[in-house]
């Protein structure tokens, strides 16, 4: 198994499969966008699935969550997704998507063994939605959300930043929405994740300010006694008396680090232990070494057991990664 020194055990691998997106996020990117890793960097498909094989095989991985950048840019998704099925054991399979083209491949994707997907989406407001993400493509998003919802994916997550000055007004918006579309929001804290480092904490949206909306719009906001957080990153709370459950993940003001069960392999084959670590172990160059299946397992245990206790943010000493979200993986 891929267990720290901490004592906390990786089970959940998040894949991302390339770098690109097709959206221009403020939050994340700068309008230009960012300088694209070269193709021959990036994971071939037959080196994804023998490293989520050698993963779920020998190191205990149960499931795999295939990001990006956008991964819907891959041309060969599709059948990604259904080689990743067809291992032993078979992890559960996720996908963490901006939704455009969704709509064209919900179907093709739950048939071929996708379990189930977070969509993002910020605000239900077309201009803010421009703002926000430097393209005019809220429509694409939305028919995204319907066709994952009738293809079967269960459950549809809806991941929402907040951000002062531009939808931060959006929380009971966006919940009323997602009660009407029959999939569960989920407000995320910014974090320091930005490519051009300007990300403040005294700036961003807080978990109790998203609480505090819902309550005032919605009245008692609670958390599910019968959803109990555990390894999960948001907490997830009952929304007045609407039988409605949405989910907060407030890495900064409430981290879940002492539960934290993930590992992540970026699209050039790099492990990292944490989504802010500053180290990284490079799998794709000892693959392409001729590096035998122990000495991988080894490579990748030693990565993990040098996972350190927290992300540090509060800490004074704290920077961010030298890569931002897009080239990480979500």
């Amino acid at each position: 198994m891929l267990v720290d020194s901490f004592g906390r055990v990786a089970t959940d691998l998040r894949v991302s499969l390339t770098d690109r997106c097709n959206l221009r996020c403020a939050y994340c990117m700068p309008a230009e966008g960012l300088p694209w890793l070269p193709k021959d960097e990036l994971l071939t498909n037959d080196e994804l699935v023998g490293l989520i094989d050698l993963a779920v095989r020998r190191l205990g991985i149960t499931t795999v969550r295939l990001t990006g950048g956008e991964p819907l840019l891959r041309p060969d998704l599709v059948p990604l997704v259904e080689r990743i099925a067809a291992l032993e054991p078979r992890p559960a399979i996720a996908l963490t998507t901006n939704g455009i083209g969704l709509d064209r491949k919900a179907g093709a994707l739950a048939a071929a063994g996708l379990d189930r997907i977070n969509i993002s989406l910020d605000t239900l407001d077309p201009a803010t939605f421009k703002q926000i993400t430097r393209r005019d493509r809220l429509p694409d998003v939305l028919a995204g959300v319907a066709a994952a919802r009738d293809a079967g994916l269960r459950p549809v997550k809806i991941n929402s930043v907040l951000l002062h000055g531009t939808n931060v007004h959006e929380a009971a918006a966006l919940v009323r929405w997602g009660m009407a579309e029959q999939v569960q929001v989920r407000f995320i804290e910014q974090m320091p994740l930005d490519a051009g480092h300007q990300w403040r904490r005294d700036e961003m949206v807080t978990a109790d300010e998203i609480l505090a909306q819902l309550s005032e719009a919605f009245g008692d906001v609670r958390p599910d006694p019968d959803r109990l957080r555990g390894h999960a990153p948001a907490e997830e709370f009952l929304v007045g008396s609407t039988g409605y459950t949405v989910g907060v993940i407030a890495a900064v003001t409430r981290p879940f680090c002492g539960n934290c069960d993930r590992v992540r392999l970026t699209a050039d084959g790099q492990v990292r232990n944490c989504l802010f670590a500053r180290t990284e172990s490079d799998l794709r160059s000892s693959l392409r070494a001729g590096a035998d299946e122990d000495a991988l397992v080894a490579q990748w245990e030693a990565a993990v057991a040098g996972k350190k206790a927290g992300h540090g943010i509060d800490d004074p000493t704290f920077l961010q990664p030298d890569r931002p979200m897009s080239a990480i993986g979500g």
